[in-house]
């Protein structure tokens, strides 16, 4: 026993550069490799949640936006509707006035033609009671008239 016991005294004292070694290398590792990285990785993950951030914020301005287009989209068509319900009622309002001048023009022409028939019908009426005088007269004067008379 005194021999595996030496052995493994030997064998561990043999071991000691080796540890001193891995001890060293796993040092230099943690602090040139994994602590850079760990920092890169952090950095990255701040910068992408900060990326995903940004992109919820520049999402909802876009949304806002779209909604603030859509109002005013919305209140120019409003707009235009009134404008153009102002012209068509304008038009008709035109077109009423019109049809309404027209009307009087006509119930005016209706007047002075209905006043002119009547002139004319009393002048007509004039000339057939003096025709019908004068007539009467003739008659008369050949009734009355001897029978053999010349004429």
């Amino acid at each position: 026993m005194d021999e595996t016991l030496r052995q493994l005294g030997e064998l561990l004292l043999g071991s000691i550069p080796t540890i001193i070694l891995l001890t060293l290398l796993y040092g230099l590792y943690s602090v040139i490799v994994h602590q850079p990285l760990r920092r890169v990785l952090a950095e990255r993950r701040s910068k992408t949640e900060g990326a995903v951030e940004k992109s919820r914020a520049d999402i909802a301005a876009a949304e806002a936006r779209t909604a603030e287009y859509e109002q005013r989209l919305r209140e120019a068509r409003a707009t235009l509707f009134r404008a153009h319900e102002a012209r068509r009622k304008a038009a008709l309002d035109a077109r009423m006035a019109a049809l309404n001048e027209a009307r009087n023009k006509a119930q005016g022409q209706v007047q002075a033609a209905k006043a002119q028939i009547e002139k004319d019908r009393e002048a007509a009426q004039g000339g057939l009671q003096a025709e019908a005088q004068t007539l009467a007269i003739e008659i008369m004067r050949r009734v009355l008239a001897p029978a053999g008379a010349a004429r």
